[in-house]
């Protein structure tokens, strides 16, 4: 019996401030068609980021990350 590969289109957004729109960057992410969208508002000085770590925890070989960045 063959076994089927799925692969898996995963987000992530984040903010560093208040003053910065988590929810543009997630609604940017879901017309990326992702998957799961992890998110998390955390300063830019903290490296602590669980929902980032718990991201990193379920890709799998041939998934997708896809991250929205301001610049």
């Amino acid at each position: 019996m063959k076994k089927r590969c799925i692969f898996v289109k995963y987000g992530y957004a984040r903010v560093s401030t208040l003053n910065q729109d988590l929810e543009n960057q997630i609604a940017t992410l879901e017309k990326e068609n992702c998957d799961f969208i992890y998110s998390e508002k955390y300063t830019g000085t903290k490296t602590d980021r669980p929902e980032f770590q718990k991201l990193l925890a379920n890709l799998k070989e041939g998934d997708t990350l896809r991250f929205w960045c301001k610049n």
